[in-house]
């Protein structure tokens, strides 16, 4: 017997198409690109990756932190610019129609230094961190710090904080982390959340990879960087209280993907208002409590930042390899890749992209109707689960005679 097998798809738009046009390789691209230190590991990987497939193009990042990046790109002298913390109302006003693409999820981790404790696994609530990087609590052997780590030997040396000194997507996601933790009249009042914000102590270093430096050197330090820095430099980290209260979570590409996961289906579309987007505190007992996305930032129509539509083309199509096959490079290095449904998400963003009025990309996803198994196959569906249901009751059945 022959059985056939019936799938019914929908058309397509006869003028779309499955990603936006390769690059021709008988020219030369240099995209240029600034802003977030967070993602920059990712970033630079995925410039020596798309190179090696796409040799005619070149991209130049800039890690000089989300501040200046969205400043770059409200000043139009990059073709793009990344950003941990969403535009603010402000700067979506002095950039109208700016899209937000989703590139990745990351963490941001407590390091410390101490050399008493070589292994990871400090236990920190949000409460305690606040104080911490207030000046309130000094020492590591604080009464508050030792009563959530039983048994740990913590030294009576004071506390070194480390914080950033520029405008910074990754200081954003902490102190948006700590003002919703510990509110009014608490960190949110007095610090309050920003790239930038009033630090009442600390040493400032400049980027993830300035703060990691200090905290590295820096006996008895504390500060906090985006994991993928933390990992690579083999730098100890706090594992943090989750949003429930209900347990401590270690900062791993599970954990981070758990957080993100419960804002995916409240995300706008890429030409939307994300000022108010965020991760942090996520309910979850896996949740890790200062997980975030982290953007691309691009002008829906491109000739305000390309040099001429093939160079617009060109971003277009890296930005979706970014986001498509570029996900396989992010847990590597210990960022978590996109869920489906926001590469979906992206992909619709990128195919409102113009030059000059003109759209690059039409983008339509397939969508599948219909039935397409044969009886057969749902026939032999149905017998393993009548198989699997008599094993289980034999099992039920045997245990009762035992």
């Amino acid at each position: 017997m022959i059985a056939i097998i019936f799938a019914v798809v929908a058309p397509l738009d006869a003028n779309a198409e499955a990603a936006p046009s390769a690059p021709n390789s008988d020219y030369v691209y240099n995209i240029n690109g600034a802003g977030a230190t967070f993602p920059f590991p990712l970033i630079d990987l995925w410039r020596v990756e798309y190179n090696k497939q796409f040799d005619s193009v070149n991209l130049n990042y800039q890690s000089i932190g989300s501040g200046g990046g969205i400043k770059q790109h409200i000043q139009k002298t990059v073709n793009f610019a990344a950003t941990d913390a969403p535009m603010t109302v402000k700067e979506q006003v002095l950039a109208p129609n700016t899209l937000h693409i989703p590139e990745t999820m990351g963490g941001v981790v407590i390091t410390y230094n101490i050399p008493e404790i070589p292994q990871s696994g400090i236990k920190l609530t949000g409460k305690i961190l606040s104080e911490i990087f207030q000046g309130k609590v000094t020492m590591w052997n604080d009464p508050k710090i030792a009563e959530i780590n039983p048994g740990m030997k913590l030294p009576d040396q004071s506390i070194v904080v480390v914080h950033r000194s520029d405008g910074s997507g990754t200081t954003f996601v902490f102190t948006d982390y700590l003002s919703r933790i510990d509110p009014d009249p608490g960190w949110a009042k007095t610090v309050g959340k920003g790239k930038t914000v009033p630090w009442p102590i600390g040493l400032a270093a400049a980027g993830n990879e300035g703060v990691a430096g200090i905290v590295k050197t820096t006996t008895y330090s504390i500060g906090y960087v985006e994991l993928a820095y933390a990992y690579q430099t083999k730098m100890t980290y706090a594992y943090m209280q989750n949003g429930d209260k209900s347990g401590f979570v270690e900062p791993t590409i599970a954990s981070i993907s758990a957080a993100t996961a419960s804002i995916v289906d409240s995300l706008p579309a890429a030409d939307g208002d994300w000022s108010a987007v965020s991760a942090v505190n996520a309910p979850g007992p896996d949740s890790y409590p200062i997980s975030s996305l982290t953007y691309l930032i691009l002008y829906k129509d491109l000739k305000q930042t390309s040099k001429n539509k093939e160079e617009a083309k060109v971003m277009l199509h890296m930005m979706h390899w970014m986001i498509t096959d570029g996900q396989k490079f992010a847990p590597g290095l210990l960022y978590a890749p996109l869920p489906a449904k926001i590469v979906e998400l992206d992909k619709k963003g990128l195919s409102s992209v113009t030059y000059a009025g003109e759209l690059l990309w039409k983008y339509d996803k397939p969508v599948k109707t219909g039935d397409t198994k044969t009886a057969m196959q749902k026939m032999d569906d149905a017998k393993k689960i009548a198989d699997a249901k008599k094993a289980d009751a034999k099992k039920i059945a045997d245990a009762k005679k035992a």
